[in-house]
């Protein structure tokens, strides 16, 4: 790992993450969270603050990046509810099947390397009626915003530490063994190729 990978896009990640738009669609969704919850792609903890403490039992946050989740664990400091950092990726959760009864993933799909084995994985530790909790950015639905995305993303990965600005959300929850419900979409503020955001729950 590269000293620009292991201090410059940790720092740019969070900076990126943390803008007003972003962490206003935040909470729209991580609030819903209750019970036993894993987190996809805790990163640097921004979601902490918007989990509702009388609802969560425990969180499990999941993440491969040691850079980005030493951040999150001290945000994790005075939180009303246990927290454990897993450090591993999305497609191996050390959960066992039917454990979690809500999963909350923030602006972390773009960047799993196999989304669909990632899915599946998470299909497979939700309860039966359990939800997952998504907000992403992905395929926006205007021609000109989508010559972009396709034109830029190849150089934009290797820059942003493996992020698609080009991913079709709701058709990958689909191909992962999700039932999307209630997705809206809209451009949040900032750079259009990579602020049109999904957001919503999905079931199996």
């Amino acid at each position: 790992m590269g000293l620009y990978s292991r201090f410059v896009l940790p720092k740019l990640i969070h900076l990126a993450c943390s803008s007003k738009p972003a962490m206003r669609q935040r909470a729209k969704v991580v609030p819903l969270a209750k019970g036993r919850v894993l987190e996809i792609g805790v990163g640097s903890g921004l979601n902490l603050p918007f989990y509702d403490a009388a609802r969560v039992d425990r969180l499990w946050g999941l993440d491969p990046a040691p850079e980005m989740t030493k951040m999150a664990r001290r945000a994790m400091v005075g939180l009303a509810f246990e927290v454990e950092i897993l450090g591993l990726p999305g497609a191996e959760i050390p959960l066992e099947d039917h454990s979690v009864d809500t999963i909350v993933m923030t602006y972390t799909l773009c960047t799993i390397p196999d989304p669909e084995v990632a899915l599946r994985q998470m299909a497979r530790v939700l309860v039966p009626g359990g939800q997952l909790l998504f907000c992403e950015h992905g395929k926006a639905p205007d021609a000109e915003v989508r010559r972009w995305q396709d034109r830029i993303d190849p150089l934009w990965g290797r820059l942003a530490g493996g992020c698609h600005l080009n991913r079709d959300i709701p058709q990958l929850l689909r191909q992962g063994g999700f039932r999307p419900q209630g997705v809206e979409t809209m451009y949040i503020p900032g750079w259009r190729p990579a602020c049109f955001n999904f957001w919503g729950a999905a079931i199996t």
